[in-house]
Formats: C-alpha cells, structure tokens, sequence
C-alpha cells in the first residue's frame, strides 16, 4: 500500500510514477481523503464542545446551581444535540475511510527510479546470460511433455480425469524427480541462510490482502466460500503474513526464510497459452525464497536472492538469463524484479522460472510489519522481498529437454545424482 500522507504531499511526483505503469488515478483518492478530513475536523470540534458542556455543567453544578435550571437545560439541550451530531458524522467517516482504503489497496507499487522505463514485456533489459555451454547439442529434442509421457513418468490425460486439464499425475521415476528437486533447492538455501518453514497451504483473506493479492487478482485464486479460506498461490503470502501486525526488534534483521509449498492458480486470462505440459499448471510445486529486510540494505539483499536463485540453475547446470523488468511489466506488489528465464530447447525460448522481486515497504505497510530501531522514535516499516528458488515443474521441464538424450533417455544433472541413486531416467 503507498502512504497517504506521501500521496497528499508529492501528489505530482506519485501520479508520474503511477502513470509509468500503465496510469492509476488518484484524484478520487484525494477527493476521498479531502472529504474524510473536513468530516473529521467537524467531528473533532463538536466532540470538543461535548467535552466543553460536559466540563460547564459539572462545574455549575459544583457552585450549587438548580440541576432543573433554565441554564442547565439549556446545556444539556445542546449537549444532547451534539451528541446526535456526532452519532450521524461517525458512520459516515468510517465509510470514508473504508472507501478510501479500499481505493488505495488498488494502487500498486510504485517503479524503482532504477527500473527501465518500459510499456511491455517487449522493453525489458537483459542483464546476463549464464550456461551457455551447456545448450544441448542434440537436434531431436522432444517437448518435455512428450518424453515425459514416453518415459511414463508424467500423465495429463488421468489427471484431467481425476480434476480437470492443466492438472498433472507424476508417476515412478517422475514423483521421485520432483522430490528430489525439492529437496535441492531447500538443501542449498539453508545452506545459504535462510531459515526454512513449511507455512499453512490455506490462507484467509487479510493474508492475500497484505501481500498484495486481493483485492485485485481475486479471479487468480481458488477459494473455500466457507471458511474465508484460500488455496495459496504462491508460499510468498503465507510467508509474509507470518509477522503481521507485529514490531520486530531492528536485532530480529535480516529474516530470511525459504519455504516448500503446492501452489494454486486459476491461471485465469492465460487459456490458450501453454495449454500442454508443466509451464502453466493449476498445481504445482514450488520453493520460495523470502526476506524481511532493514530499509538500508534491500537493494544489496535483492541482489543476493537473486543470485541465490541462480545458484539453482548453476547447480543443475541448466542455461538461462536474467531480465529486469520494465516498469510496465512489473507485478502488482514489486517496485524491482529480474526475472530468471531457463533455456527450453523445443521451443527454442527463455521461459520464466523465477521471478525476484523487492517490494520495499508496500507489503509491509499493508500488513503493517514494522521495527523499533534504539534510539529513534516510533517505528519503521521493513523492507520485503521474495523469489522462487525455483518453480519445480518448470525445472523439470527444462531438465527433460536440456538432458535428453538421442536415444530418448535423460541423463541426470550430477547435483541431482545422489538424491536420486542413479545416472539415467
């Protein structure tokens, strides 16, 4: 969430950065905020004379006056009055400010002044490229859900039996690989610090709203009506919410945490695109990399998650580059990202299978995570940032294609060997 009072203040400077991302209006935010004030200033100066009559007629009736005096009727008269005042402008500003807040909680985060300038996916900046000796040399690469199925390790056909399509049943040597995955990637990332959870895989609604996904990616989530429950997305919502409302201690800095969850997307809007195979499923598998940062050290430490993200991709010698987003294609919540794309050889493309993202304070603010550094008043609200470390099925993916081999096996990446016990799927 942006800070009103910034929104107030730098109205010029925040509708700019806005309109780098596509254009946010945020006049009916200050109509709304405008309105609120003056609804509050008329409160506050009648709840003042409340206090004023109140004081005026026990001081009268200290020094003797008759408690049915014309004087004190009169009083009480008015005093009656401005309490009926008050019990009318109270409703109406607390649905002010519902309405503003939920005005703002459709803002999204505002671009880092370092991110590209971009309208499209089409004007983000390539950073680096990493592997590229290990492209396949094989000519015949089958799409990975075609070995997939030939190798009886993954099934769609059962899957869209048992729930619906853009489901997938992993079978034998295909549930044991994507163990295995997940156990990589949390053996990595606790040995580069960070302190694993396994967090609810259901969420309430304030859990989505803090991090950023409701109220606008509603139609994205898959919802249990009954209890105010939801189908995690993504291991980042659970994981922020772990501190909501809380002050932590600025000696509690840096928290880092990775987190195996399933996630679950509706993929809404997305129908037609990848409709075969691991890239865009409505159940998979990921692991996520999460920090709850100081304000002064989030852009050094965004730049280590990501690198942690790629020790992944190095470990298993899969080839990819690194993407900084523009400002037009940033997610909701994120003011910085550098997307890792792995190289698919039977599409010939870079595919996204991380996404690394800083969020500075918008998550923190709506969740309100703040801490108390000695010496300085009041408290400050943490930096967030978050990554996948790695989507497992598209890891998968890549692996069945980068290590396929003529003869239509898959030779194992060493770094998975010893999980696994053998060379060869």
């Amino acid at each position: 969430m942006l800070d009103l009072r910034q929104i107030r203040e730098k109205t010029e400077q925040i509708q700019e950065r806005l309109n780098l991302r596509g254009g946010y209006d945020l006049n009916p935010i200050l109509a709304l905020d405008q309105q609120q004030r003056e609804l509050e200033g008329r409160r506050s100066q009648l709840q003042a004379r409340s206090n004023e009559i109140g004081k005026l007629v026990g001081q009268k009736m200290k020094s003797g006056a008759d408690p049915k005096s014309e004087e004190i009727h009169a009083l009480r008269d008015e005093g009656n009055q401005v309490k009926a005042q008050l019990s009318e402008l109270e409703p109406q500003e607390r649905d002010l400010k519902a309405q503003l807040e939920a005005l703002l909680l459709t803002l999204p985060n505002l671009p880092s002044e370092s991110t590209p300038i971009g309208k499209s996916e089409d004007e983000n900046v390539e950073i680096r490229r990493w592997g590229d000796e290990y492209l396949p040399q094989n000519p015949n690469i089958l799409p990975h859900w075609e070995i997939g199925e030939k190798l009886k390790i993954l099934n769609f056909e059962r899957s869209t039996k048992v729930a619906q399509s853009r489901f997938v049943t992993l079978i034998g040597a295909g549930a044991a690989l994507e163990r295995a995955l997940i156990q990589l990637m949390l053996d990595r990332q606790i040995r580069a610090g960070y302190l694993e959870v396994i967090p609810p895989f259901l969420i309430n609604s304030q859990s989505l709203t803090a991090s950023g996904q409701l109220p606008k990616f509603s139609e994205e989530s898959f919802k249990c009506d009954r209890d105010d429950l939801w189908l995690t997305p993504t291991a980042e919502v659970p994981v922020t919410n772990l501190y909501r409302d809380e002050i932590l201690s600025v000696e509690e800095l840096p928290i880092h945490h990775c987190a195996y969850t399933p996630c679950f997307r509706r993929e809404a809007g997305s129908y037609g695109r990848d409709t075969r195979g691991l890239i865009r499923l409505h159940q998979f598998n990921k692991v996520e990399l999460f920090k709850f940062v100081h304000p002064d050290t989030s852009e050094p430490e965004h730049q280590t998650l990501t690198r942690d993200a790629e020790a992944i991709l190095q470990a298993l010698q899969l080839p990819y580059r690194v993407i900084e987003l523009c400002t037009g294609d940033l997610g909701f919540a994120a003011g910085k990202t550098y997307d890792l794309e792995v190289w698919l050889p039977s599409s010939g493309k870079y595919r996204e299978i991380s996404s690394c993202s800083n969020c500075y304070d918008f998550q923190a603010r709506r969740g309100n995570i703040r801490f108390k550094e000695p010496g300085k008043k009041g408290t400050q609200f943490v930096h967030t940032l978050n990554g996948s470390g790695l989507a497992v099925g598209r890891t998968m993916a890549a692996i069945l294609e980068n290590y396929q081999q003529p003869d239509g096996t898959i030779r194992l990446p060493e770094a998975l060997q010893p999980y696994l016990g053998r060379e060869i799927l």
